[in-house]
């Protein structure tokens, strides 16, 4: 089983990244169905904190919303990355507990990188909770919480860092909920310069100030009609490998851009 693909605007003016920058069962052709309950109900099962438990805390869900800095849209959801002028946007839906986004993450991701910084297109980062959904745990909305806090150090500390997470040294199998893991989270953020002593990184992580934030991004997704993971659009229409679903390597990846750029 599998599951969704995704990083600034602020202020409706997009930024420019700043500070340079395995899966287990299911394979990278996999596609995971979304949700079938209602979109924005709170946590991953309805009930209010990532982990069902009411708030981040347990006490009911009354944390208040906190959005990331380089981020824009309503509640700070929506998560741009590139230059204001480029000519294409590319969509990514990711869930960052899916093994097939983390194999699409460690094919496609550093080119992706490496197009954001030319200008071919800006990145919109789209981000599910499916398989907390589907298997239970709360390791796709916890993770998606420390990635708030490192966008809100900057938009590269944000890429490299969800680099990392989805990395193969560091992404568990589907069966497992490691993401849960406040400690494990940070362990995976020493492999990112900007986050290795910034205390207010870890702080944001340990106290879930990034909460809120998370599971107003899930219902994002929620409501966007995507139902599985990774989703990879340029200029509102899917891209596809050669097998049909999403790239799975770089080749194929930049191959599928540029006919699309091609045909525009």
């Amino acid at each position: 089983m599998a599951v969704a693909v995704a990083a600034a605007a602020l202020a409706g003016v997009l930024v420019i990244t700043d500070d340079g920058k395995d899966s287990g069962a299911g394979s990278a052709a996999d596609a995971v169905q979304g949700p079938s309950g209602p979109a924005g109900s709170g946590g991953p099962d309805g009930s209010g904190g990532p982990d069902g438990s009411g708030g981040p805390d347990g006490s009911g869900g009354s944390q208040k919303l906190v959005a990331p800095a380089h981020s824009s849209g309503p509640d700070g959801t929506t998560v741009v990355i590139g230059e204001a002028g480029a000519g294409h946007t590319l969509d990514l839906y990711e869930d960052l507990r899916c093994p097939p986004c983390a194999a699409f993450e460690q094919g496609v991701g550093p080119a992706i990188a490496e197009d954001i910084e030319d200008g071919t297109y800006k990145v919109s980062f789209h981000f599910a909770a499916i398989l907390d959904k589907n298997l239970g745990g709360s390791g796709s909305t916890n993770a998606l919480s420390a990635l708030g806090a490192a966008l809100d150090v900057s938009t590269d500390a944000f890429l490299d860092y969800k680099a990392a997470l989805m990395s193969a040294k560091h992404h568990p199998q589907e069966s497992e909920d490691s993401f849960s893991d406040d400690d494990y989270l940070l362990t995976v953020s020493q492999e990112v310069h900007a986050l290795r002593t910034n205390a207010s990184f870890r702080a944001a992580v340990r106290e879930g100030t990034y909460d809120p934030w998370a599971k107003k991004a899930v219902a994002a997704f929620d409501a966007s009609g995507v139902s599985g993971t990774p989703t990879v659009e340029l200029d509102g229409s899917p891209l596809r490998g050669s097998g049909g679903s999403f790239p799975v390597t770089a080749a194929e990846f930049r191959e599928a851009v540029n006919q699309r750029i091609k045909d525009d």
